[in-house]
């Protein structure tokens, strides 16, 4: 099962290049690491790339 989590992906995505470092917190389990790995740079980032 897949839970979108767009809100907090888009925001993630907004403000990418704004030169900040971007720090996730949450608690043990609340997906963080799925955020990073699979929802920002498997779907956003190769998206991206395929474009060019």
């Amino acid at each position: 099962m897949r839970i979108e989590r767009k809100r907090n992906l888009q925001r993630l995505i907004n403000s990418r290049k704004n030169g900040q470092i971007k720090i996730i917190t949450g608690v043990r389990r609340c997906g963080k690491s799925y955020l990073l790995g699979v929802l920002y740079i498997e779907d956003f980032l190769l998206e991206k790339i395929n474009e060019l």
